[in-house]
């Protein structure tokens, strides 16, 4: 007789196994961009991300979680690497969970740098975030702000 929470009511090692590897297997595809993220164009990677007050020299300059309204604009820097031919992504940029603007940004092989930026006006104060969206329209990458006085 099996015992109800006993070593004989678990399924076979083998069993176990095979359902771990399947759970995995899941994941990768529910979740690529935690791999890489597959475009039509091949893999491309976000080696940073970051929201911040101004990009110097190809490099983000003072990336922060809050920004007062005073500074006037903020922008969204991102790195990639493993581009094997031009693509695109877009940076979709939502104040209050909605979409307020969309920037369409051109990547070149084999790794890329650029950024968008919104104007900030006394309206914006709150929370902000923009998302990275590759070229099949999948969110690669959510980065969370607030513009504050």
């Amino acid at each position: 007789m099996k015992e109800k929470y006993g070593l004989l009511s678990y399924p076979p090692f083998s069993s176990r196994i095979v359902f771990i590897i399947l759970l995995i297997v899941a994941n990768v595809a529910i979740h690529p961009a935690a791999f890489g993220e597959e475009t039509g164009n091949g893999m491309i990677n976000i080696e940073k991300a970051v929201i911040c007050e101004a990009v110097q020299n190809l490099k983000p300059v003072h990336p922060a979680i809050a920004f007062s309204i005073k500074i006037g604009k903020v922008l969204c820097y991102t790195e990639f690497s493993e581009i094997s031919q031009e693509t695109f992504v877009f940076h979709r940029w939502y104040r209050r969970d909605e979409l307020v603007t969309e920037k369409k940004l051109v990547l070149k092989p084999p790794q890329w740098s650029t950024y968008s930026s919104i104007q900030l006006r006394e309206s914006d104060k709150g929370p902000w975030r923009v998302n990275i969206v590759n070229d099949h329209d999948q969110t690669m990458k959510i980065l969370r702000f607030s513009v504050t006085e």
